[in-house]
Formats: structure tokens, C-alpha cells, sequence
């Protein structure tokens, strides 16, 4: 049986909602972040890892900081590494609405042969995605400055990572008002 942890990536500035806490958005009555820890626990991991400062106390995760924080996406994954020991991993940007049924799309074991795993809208959607613990933290001892200001592709780009087909719909995040408006048509934003 594979074992499963999962990095969830909350802690970013959110420039295009000006500095609004993006993970407590709340679409559907639901905060982004407790969407997105529902959605990797219903897919088996057992240890949830949140890259963010404490944003809601009420949840069973670990908390863990990039330092300094804001380091982009890659140098929270690395700072999140130290508390995963499963032999794979998800990490998901809690960003994303649908993050139930798109892990659901990566619920199976990373196949033999490949590093990970990500949908794939037509573009990879790396943080959407599933990785063999080794192959990630190897992929990190390699990049400088623990990950800070890397691009994603830094970091997964030499992976073998399979495509998981995804409709587009499932991919789309939260990046703007207007996405919030789109994702949670009942009314307006709260935090």
C-alpha cells in the first residue's frame, strides 16, 4: 500500500485580489482551504501540510513557512518536504475551487516508471498533482537558494511526470474578483 501526505500551497501576497487572504475566499459557502485540505484527504493523504502562515486553527494540518516567506511556490514545497514522509505526495495551490473532483482525477498510485503525476487542461497544472516523495526531494536538493523565486518548471521540469487529461473547468483557480465572481455566482465575496 503507498502512503500519501500532501503539501497545500496557501501563503502567496494574492496581488491580483489586492493582498486579500485568498485561501479563506469562501465559494459555495466553503473557504478555498478547507476545499482544498477536504479534497487530499478524500483522497487518501494522511498527513496535510499548509504552506501559509496560521490562517484557521480549526484544522487538523501541519503548518510550515517558507523563510523568509513569499518565496513563490517552489520554496514553500521545499519548506513543506521536511514534514512529508510518505512515499508520495500531493501538492495542490489552494486556489481552486474544484480541487475535490480535479485530486480526485489523481487518487491512483503515480505509475510505475514516473516521478508524478499532474492534470493536464492542455497545459500541465504542475500544483495540481501527485509526486513520489524521493523524486521531489531530489528535485529540490537541486535548486538554490531553497527553491526562492524558482519557476515550478525549475523544479518539476526534469521530472517524468504523466499528463492526467482534465476539462479546463476543472483547473480554473482563483486569481481575480472576477474569477470569484465566476466560481461563487451566489454572491458577493466573503472572507
Amino acid at each position: 500500500m503507498v502512503s500519501v501526505d500532501a503539501i497545500l500551497l496557501a501563503g502567496g501576497r494574492a496581488s491580483r485580489l489586492g493582498g486579500a487572504t485568498k485561501p479563506l475566499l469562501r465559494v459555495r459557502g466553503r473557504t478555498l482551504l478547507r476545499t482544498g485540505v477536504d479534497a487530499v484527504r478524500a483522497v487518501g493523504a494522511r498527513r496535510v501540510v499548509v504552506v501559509a502562515p496560521v490562517l484557521d486553527e480549526t484544522l487538523e494540518v501541519t503548518w510550515a513557512r517558507e523563510d523568509p516567506p513569499f518565496g513563490g511556490p517552489v520554496a514553500a514545497i521545499v519548506a513543506a518536504l521536511v514534514h512529508v514522509d510518505a512515499d508520495e505526495v500531493f501538492v495542490l495551490a489552494c486556489d481552486l475551487p474544484t480541487a475535490g473532483p480535479a485530486m480526485a482525477l489523481l487518487a491512483d498510485p503515480v505509475p510505475e516508471g514516473a516521478d508524478g503525476a499532474c492534470l493536464d487542461d492542455g497545459r500541465r497544472q504542475w500544483l495540481i498533482g501527485r509526486y513520489r516523495t524521493a523524486a521531489l526531494r531530489a528535485a529540490a536538493s537541486g535548486v538554490p537558494e531553497g527553491g526562492r523565486d524558482a519557476s515550478v518548471r525549475a523544479l518539476l521540469g526534469g521530472l517524468r511526470v504523466e499528463p492526467v487529461a482534465a476539462d479546463p473547468a476543472l483547473t480554473r483557480d482563483i486569481d481575480t474578483w472576477e474569477d470569484l465572481r465566476e466560481a461563487a455566482p451566489e454572491g458577493p465575496p466573503r472572507t
